[in-house]
């Protein structure tokens, strides 16, 4: 706002010079005029121009704003108080006003009123009562409107800081309730299940040893020790990478490998035939990303056995210049007609749900038909 009033200034300045120059008295008062001119003029433009930089000197010291109205003073007299020069005073209330409350632009609104009645009878200028008055009335005016300016200007400045601080406990809120969410879905899709499975392959492997003598089958316990060991080795893994991930691991890496290891030990586990076809050049994702890729793979391919009673599995990756493009279809039942999300929720299934959280948690689309079958196409993107 000060800016602005500075700029003013140097607008009335510059137009009202010219009459100035004309009603100065030839010799020293066309040269005091115009030193006045000059310098009033080069103040405002410094303080117009880099008010960041003097805009607080002016502030701690309103001497300075008194030096510049006593020095204007001298440009009052020299053109007369008649003259358009004369309205530039008006701005100094208005500046006292904005920079040092009601109580500066009194003072400064007094000064400059009893500098204009003193040039006005300094110079034998006579006019009506009411000519004689309407420049320091406007002073008056000005301070007054400086000052209510302040006042709102701090008011706002206050209700912004507010607002920010609401919005910074509220984006606080909704993070920490975000990162919960995304915890919880972690757990659901990765470490939950795998634990999960563990105990049902350690469930089996007691039974099978807990068979008599004559029917114990070696081969069937080495079998389900095999398996219980590589389903703890994937929770130990999953766990291991969900710690990476919240700690902020930001290198990229190759995401092809372990979406082949993940089709290949899924297909092991469960004897559901699962084929993978993808590019040989690798394609590095950051951590982040290529975990939530991995959770979209894993939730459609334990949905595929779980659900749709499908018998064969095909999951394919494609790298374009910008996405990566991964698939996973099915030849199972699919999904009842006009089924929404919502109506997953309510029943409590959330698979579908935390497939599409984590698509959009990492900028990819994720689109799901069931056109013979159920397919799941994911876009990642790769910048």
């Amino acid at each position: 706002m000060c800016r602005q009033v500075f700029g003013l200034r140097l607008a009335m300045i510059a137009v009202a010079t010219p009459a100035a120059l004309l009603n100065a008295t030839p010799g020293l008062g066309v040269r005091l005029v115009g030193s006045a001119v000059v310098v009033t003029f080069m103040v405002s433009y410094v303080l117009f121009r880099d008010w960041q930089r003097f805009g607080p000197l002016l502030l701690r010291h309103p001497t300075l704003l008194a030096a510049d109205t006593l020095f204007g003073s001298l440009l009052l007299i020299s053109a007369g108080p008649d003259t358009t020069l004369a309205y530039v005073s008006v701005c100094t209330p208005l500046l006292a006003g904005l920079l040092y409350s009601w109580r500066g632009a009194a003072v400064f609104a007094s000064l400059q009123s009893l500098i204009l009645l003193v040039a006005q009878e300094t110079l034998k200028h006579h006019s009506v009562l009411a000519e004689s008055l309407l420049l320091p009335g406007l002073c008056v005016i000005t301070g007054a409107m400086g000052s209510t300016l302040r006042n709102l200007m701090l008011r706002f400045g206050a209700a912004t800081e507010a607002l920010t601080e609401t919005r910074a406990r509220l984006a606080a809120t909704e993070a920490a309730s975000a990162e919960r969410a995304r915890l919880a879905r972690e757990m659901h899709d990765s470490v939950t299940k795998t634990l999960y499975g563990v105990a049902l392959v350690a469930d089996g492997l007691a039974a099978s040893a807990a068979a008599p003598p004559d029917r114990l089958d070696p081969a069937l316990i080495r079998q389900q020790a095999e398996l219980l060991a590589r389903a703890a080795r994937r929770a130990a893994a999953e766990s291991r990478e969900l710690l990476t991930d919240l700690r902020g691991g930001t290198e990229a890496d190759d995401v092809l490998p372990r979406l082949e290891s993940l089709t290949t030990g899924f297909t092991a586990r469960t004897a559901l035939p699962a084929n993978y076809d993808g590019p040989a050049a690798p394609v590095p994702l950051p951590p982040p990303t290529a975990r939530q890729l991995l959770g979209i793979a894993a939730e459609a391919l334990e949905n595929a056995h779980r659900h749709a009673h499908a018998t064969r599995v095909d999951v394919r990756a494609a790298a374009t210049p910008t996405h990566l493009v991964v698939t996973i279809h099915d030849d199972g039942r699919g999904l009842p007609p006009d089924t929404t999300l919502e109506d997953l929720r309510r029943s409590g299934h959330f698979g579908l749900l935390g497939m599409t959280e984590r698509a959009a948690s990492v900028g990819a689309r994720i689109q799901l038909t069931t056109d013979k079958g159920t397919e799941v196409r994911v876009e990642v993107p790769l910048a």
